[in-house]
């Protein structure tokens, strides 16, 4: 696919484990609901879920149960009519039985798949590390896994890249048939994977598959505004919200994720381009 004159936007509505008790992040299913409801009405056509404990006090933790992950799907879906679902798949280790439950359960029209390992390390400023070194495994047969199982759900699925050899490996999994019409998920901004750099995105472009689709997932401050622009005035698919950051262009903090897509809009108008309903975005993504 070429750059298309009508952007897709995703609102990512919730992170992994963000402290609601420190950052206005939704956890509950009417949470969740709503947040959603801001951002679809801001513009979003797509909604990247992660699920939380329902639990009291707990719900800074994720949870893989297919029940909530029901709930909250549900919720959504009945919050914003004809609304794209992106489901979470991501887990540390080899085991994603979790994960798939959900996904057979919640039938997501996209889900996230993480196409490579990744060292996932952040340093403090004392020198120390901001927390334990982790590693990301995502080996050939975990991905293989996934793929089969988004397969079952009717499930596009989107290839979560991190660095640039990621993105080689996705172009890999399509000459040895793994999948086809690959959707590139950029991310950029984790500190042990890809910049949040404008400069790098061309590059990324040129590496990927000739005219598949692609979107940028960018991490930090109001400094990962300026990609976003670029990612807008090169034709790709664009993603915000309060898993990946919660700071607006000016350097306020956002008050929700309706203030973050607001914010997305105004790139896409910059940039020349409407947004896309969800009817379009479907057509465009190959979404039946």
């Amino acid at each position: 696919m070429g750059p298309s004159n009508k952007a897709i936007i995703t609102c990512a509505v919730t992170g992994v484990l963000t402290d609601p008790e420190r950052f206005p992040v939704p956890v509950t299913v009417e949470e969740m609901a709503q947040s959603a409801r801001e951002a679809y009405d801001a513009g979003a056509s797509v909604m990247h879920l992660h699920f939380r404990s329902q639990q009291p006090g707990m719900g800074r933790m994720p949870s893989w149960e297919p029940d909530v992950a029901a709930a909250v799907t549900d919720a959504v879906r009945a919050a914003c009519p004809g609304v794209i679902i992106n489901m979470s798949t991501g887990v540390m280790g080899l085991d994603q039985s979790a994960p798939m439950a959900c996904l057979e359960r919640t039938r997501p029209e996209i889900a996230a798949c993480n196409a490579g390992t990744l060292n996932y390390l952040k340093a403090r400023k004392d020198g120390g590390w901001a927390w334990p070194p982790l590693t990301f495994f995502n080996p050939v047969e975990k991905v293989q896994e996934m793929l089969d199982s988004m397969a079952n759900t009717g499930t596009k699925p989107e290839f979560e890249c991190f660095d640039v050899g990621i993105v080689h490996s996705v172009n890999l999994f399509v000459d040895t048939g793994m999948c086809t019409n690959p959707h590139y998920n950029f991310v950029m901004g984790v500190a042990s994977g890809m910049p949040a750099d404008p400069e790098l995105l061309p590059l990324l472009l040129k590496y990927r598959k000739p005219d598949s689709s692609w979107e940028v997932t960018a991490i930090g401050r109001s400094e990962i505004w300026e990609l976003h622009q670029r990612a807008a005035e090169l034709g790709g698919c664009l993603r915000t919200g309060l898993e990946d950051t919660f700071y607006l262009p000016n350097g306020d903090k956002a008050r929700g994720n309706g203030d973050l897509i607001e914010a997305m809009v105004a790139c896409v108008r910059q940039a020349g381009r409407t947004v896309a309903s969800t009817d379009e975005a479907r057509s465009y993504l190959g979404l039946s």
